[in-house]
């Protein structure tokens, strides 16, 4: 199965970059872990490593690329069963603005009088 998955997501960004040429592509894939690492002649580069930890497939990688306004742009990232997280990025990623005061109010207002369903 993570095989399938590995393979799906090489083959997604080869199609997506037709005129690339794949200059690196490795992989290996065992029963309780795998690796791919890939590089295409338009500056597309990832690795990315899973391993299997009791129920939960834990994988870190990262990529890199050009933007289309000629900015590099790298990316690190770990993903277990808390989700994806970004460990460091550069350009540093865009963060939300933070939540109104009105918001905060009412989720404080909802926590302390929960429904009686």
């Amino acid at each position: 199965m993570k095989f399938l998955v590995v393979l799906a997501c090489l083959l997604a960004v080869a199609y997506a970059n037709e005129e690339a040429d794949v200059i690196r592509s490795e992989s290996e894939v065992n029963p309780d872990s795998y690796s791919y690492n890939y590089e295409f002649s338009n500056s597309i580069k990832a690795q990315q490593q899973g391993v299997l930890s009791g129920d939960a497939l834990v994988a870190s990688g990262q990529y890199s690329y050009t933007s289309p306004e000629g900015e590099a742009v790298s990316v690190q990232y770990v993903a277990d069963e808390n989700g994806y997280k970004v460990v460091s990025a550069n350009p540093p990623l865009p963060t939300p603005p933070p939540i109104p005061e009105a918001i905060l109010k009412a989720i404080a207002y909802i926590e302390a009088h929960p429904s009686k369903e």
